[in-house]
């Protein structure tokens, strides 16, 4: 994991990006099992933001079966400059995470074509879209890495696969990054190795990827999720597929009326008329008062939402409180613990920083 970024904000200026709930479930939880399910029990966190909180929900790894050793950057150093921070504790090869990727490419098979073709380096890949939002990565008939071009224009696009975030090294090639120095994989190293000849290796991959620094992709990974279309991943939380969980102790009126895929955490209350639309999730202990509509939001832990309020394909987080009547539509960001006064209307995507209120009044955005 690198330094913190703020793609993610306001969701993350009380939080790390690391620990922004997933379907109720931490993020980095996700990459834990993920990494323990293809046997890499020994994980590094890299961190420069908020470590406190990760260190007390994780500890030293062990409930779920891992060893997490702890470094602490005093400032940021970059994707490359926080593995050379390890290098110490790194003897073999091993693997390198971004910490904002979600993804089921196969860990396993990957470390065995490394092993196969012995380079110094190994890239995952995954094909997008529309490429000239990331860096494209060129490779020869063999699989190997000819050439990055960063941000490609459409004339310049020869492929659309990209980096994916997920690298395995081999650990004489930290001798190539300076120490206590900013510096990336993607701008620094990996275009360093190519230079002296040294071979990096391509492992392409058609799973689901997803990379969640933005709110928009944040609110994607959790549709994507609830409506079966990352089927690598759904074993993690367990496959909703199209149906409703509910947690303990939550209370649901008998004419509240709940479609799926819905996930609803232990301690919600959901009052008479209400109506949740899925996909949606309620983190621990939401309350959806009366007449409430609730359509593809998600919602963190303690927020409210007042009578006849409308949340639309949104995010809300922790302790927030929508206030009745009010409505807060397509790709709205609350942070903790904002307060939206009666009747008001969020739309066209209008993110509000932590502890904001907004005076009750009718303001379309």
């Amino acid at each position: 994991m690198g330094g913190e970024g703020t793609r993610l904000r306001p969701l993350t200026c009380n939080i790390t990006k690391a620990m922004v709930p997933i379907l109720n479930m931490p993020f980095l939880e996700y990459l834990i099992r993920y990494l323990k399910e293809h046997s890499i029990r020994d994980i590094i966190l890299a961190m420069s933001y908020l470590p406190d909180r990760i260190q007390g929900c994780f500890g030293d790894g062990a409930e779920l079966g891992v060893h997490l050793t702890y470094l602490i950057e005093e400032q940021p150093l970059g994707t490359a400059g926080a593995v050379k921070n390890a290098e110490s504790f790194l003897d073999e090869p091993f693997f390198v995470l971004n910490g904002d990727i979600l993804t089921g490419i196969d860990l396993t098979a990957m470390m065995s074509l490394h092993q196969e073709t012995k380079p110094k380096a190994s890239i995952a890949l995954t094909p997008v879209d529309n490429p000239t939002i990331y860096g494209v990565v060129e490779t020869d008939a063999r699989g190997m890495v000819k050439r990055f071009v960063e941000k490609p224009s459409w004339e310049q696009v020869t492929t659309n696969m990209i980096n994916a975030g997920i690298y395995i090294l081999e650990p004489e090639v930290l001798g190539y990054i300076p120490p206590s120095t900013p510096s990336t994989f993607e701008r620094h190293l990996f275009p360093q190795l190519l230079r002296m000849g040294e071979p990096v290796l391509s492992y392409p991959s058609d799973t689901y990827w997803i990379d969640i620094g933005t709110p928009e992709k944040y609110l994607k990974v959790h549709h994507d999720l609830l409506l079966g279309k990352a089927p690598s991943l759904s074993h993690y939380w367990g496959n909703i597929n199209g149906g409703v969980q509910i947690g303990s102790n939550s209370t649901i009126h008998p004419s509240a009326e709940i479609k799926g895929p819905v996930l609803i955490a232990e301690g919600c209350v959901i009052a008479k008329g209400a109506e949740v639309k899925g996909p949606a999730v309620l983190g621990a202990r939401c309350e959806v008062a009366e007449g409430a509509f609730i359509e593809g939001a998600v919602q963190w832990h303690d927020s409210k939402v007042g009578k006849k309020a409308i949340l639309r394909n949104c995010v809300v987080a922790s302790h927030s409180y929508i206030q009745e009547g009010s409505q807060v539509l397509d790709n709205c960001v609350l942070g903790d613990n904002v307060v939206v006064g009666r009747n008001n209307k969020l739309a066209q995507g209008i993110k509000i920083w932590p502890d904001k209120r907004i005076a009750a009044g009718t303001i379309s955005f």
